[in-house]
């Protein structure tokens, strides 16, 4: 009796979270067709992706220093939490890089001049004198991502030789001398790269500085000749990417066929909300007409790479959405879980291999707490996707509310398939079926995967439904299925339980909330063959 009532209480309080926690004005009904016939795109197995960067404690912006200690030159490499956040994803890929990384120079076993780090300066590009990194500081970094099984792409300074004019253009080759030292200590000390990419924010009209497209074709071909040389004999070698800056079509057609032998990545950077003081940033972010423009840099690299003969996939290689920092209790509350994830669905759809958040610490953008280094909400936004979207992209189209969002993969290591639905509606409920057709087409493939008693036989799914505490789109704290999501005192990543839900109720998406739904008993021919055992 006691285990039957504490279920009971557990179905209750579900019951209460998903229909009574919101006070809402109605309740609308849509449907979601996916079409499990094929996939229309494939992503990296480990899609979710996030940077660190080399920015100072006086880096501010707009009379707010949100960077503190978050630089790759003095994180708290210890921090518990900071350990655990990265080990979850198992692996992570993390991107070092960012504005100071074509400042930035590398302390080598032959060079001479001593290793000054970054200093103030108000007349110097971003602001700040050339850095270095000191060898000692690179050895302890690889130590720790060896140690939290993290994927390390690096960016490398591609202004290193040449001469920065008045008005940003540049004169000359990429100087590799300094860089080719560095991967050769790398490589020396078994230091393992899962990619090098050069340089940042230097393509098209440029951040600060810009290169043109032929002479970074010339450059991107010496640092894969240099790759080469280096890891000759070592398998897998790193990854070639480039050119890591905001996408210009004329610009990144030339360079991609120029390099359509050399490249393996094209990397591109996503601020599509504008600066981070702007006010208007969380209207921007609940406005689906607006998310629905953000698509086209997606759409046009997809069809740049189709066209040009190219081995070369896409990735966003970073992504803050709001420039300069982001906006505090926006950029790294929930309410930029909308964007997020919706960033994540709509880049996918477009053949987007991977995506890259700016940052996983540091900024007001930060996956993590700058400070404590407690999960923001986001970081849980991308582990849930992380552990439950799989490579294969499928075609879906929601009818009914213009608010709600939705995606559709097939599960990652699982049966069926995983549906991310976002309510960007502040007063309805939308109750989601699976249309019909859906159904028809896949009921061939229909498996009993659950069977569930208390849902008199049933198949059931697994949901994971995510609101802000106390309703404010502006907390930053994240319940699960009505729980609060905190680290425990060990500094633990908590654990992402699911909600389990007869196939014979709707999906019900509470006003301003995300949910994902784990269906295992729909099985499409999209998705291949049963992970289950019968």
């Amino acid at each position: 009796m006691g285990s039957l009532s504490s279920q009971m209480g557990i179905c209750i309080l579900a019951f209460l979270f998903i229909f009574g926690s919101v006070f809402v004005d109605s309740v609308e009904n849509g449907s979601v067709f996916i079409d499990g016939a094929n996939g229309i795109a494939e992503t990296d197995s480990n899609f979710i992706c996030a940077t660190m960067d080399w920015w100072p404690p006086e880096k501010c912006d707009y009379g707010s220093c949100s960077w503190g200690l978050a630089s790759l030159l003095n994180v708290d490499l210890n921090n518990t939490i900071f350990r655990n956040a990265i080990k979850a994803f198992s692996p992570l890929k993390i991107r070092l890089g960012g504005s100071l990384q074509d400042e930035l120079v590398y302390e080598t076993e032959d060079q001479t001049e001593p290793c000054i780090p970054f200093s103030q300066n108000t007349s110097a590009l971003f602001g700040f004198n050339p850095g270095c990194l000191p060898l000692s500081r690179w050895d302890e970094l690889n130590i720790f991502f060896d140690e939290t099984g993290a994927k390390i792409i690096f960016g490398l300074n591609a202004l290193n030789g040449r001469q920065l004019n008045a008005d940003g253009s540049t004169v000359g080759a990429w100087d590799s001398t300094n860089a080719e030292s560095f991967m050769r200590y790398t490589v020396k000390r078994n230091y393992k790269m899962y990619a090098w990419e050069l340089g940042n924010e230097l393509c098209g009209s440029g951040v600060g500085a810009r290169v043109t497209a032929d002479q970074y074709a010339i450059d991107t071909t010496t640092l894969k000749d240099i790759v080469e040389e280096i890891y000759d004999g070592i398998e897998p070698k790193p990854l070639i990417i480039s050119p890591g800056g905001f996408f210009d079509a004329n610009w990144f057609k030339e360079f991609i066929n120029k390099t359509t032998d050399i490249l393996d990545v094209v990397t591109h950077h996503i601020y599509n909300l504008g600066a981070g003081v702007d006010k208007d940033l969380v209207k921007k972010i609940l406005d689906p007409s607006i998310l629905d423009g953000l698509a086209d840099p997606f759409k046009q690299l997809e069809k740049v790479l189709e066209t040009s003969g190219t081995s070369a996939v896409a990735w966003v290689g970073e992504a803050g959405g709001a420039y300069n920092s982001g906006h505090h209790l926006v950029t790294d509350a929930f309410v930029f879980s909308f964007w997020y994830l919706d960033q994540l669905g709509m880049s996918a759809v477009y053949d987007t291999k991977a995506y890259c958040r700016q940052s996983l610490i540091g900024g007001n953008y930060g996956l993590l707490n700058t400070t404590t280094f407690e999960p923001n909400p986001d970081y849980y936004s991308a582990l849930l996707w992380h552990r439950l979207m799989g490579q294969t992209v499928l075609s879906t189209n929601f009818t009914g509310s213009k608010k709600m969002r939705s995606y559709a993969h097939c599960a990652k290591e699982s049966d069926g398939i995983t549906l991310l639905l976002i309510n960007l509606d502040n007063t309805s409920t939308i109750d989601v079926n699976l249309s019909d057709d859906t159904l028809l087409k896949s009921r061939a493939h229909i498996e009993m995967v659950i069977q569930d008693t208390e849902t008199n036989g049933s198949k059931t799914r697994e949901e994971y439904h995510l609101t802000a505490k106390d309703g404010n789109l502006h907390s930053q704290t994240m319940l699960l299925n009505g729980n609060e999501l905190t680290v425990n005192p060990d500094g633990d990543i908590p654990p992402l339980e699911p909600l389990h839900v007869s196939s014979l109720e709707p999906i019900s998406v509470a006003p301003y909330s995300i949910v994902f739904a784990h269906i295992p008993y729909l099985t499409l021919n999209a998705c291949g063959s049963l992970v289950t055992d019968f």
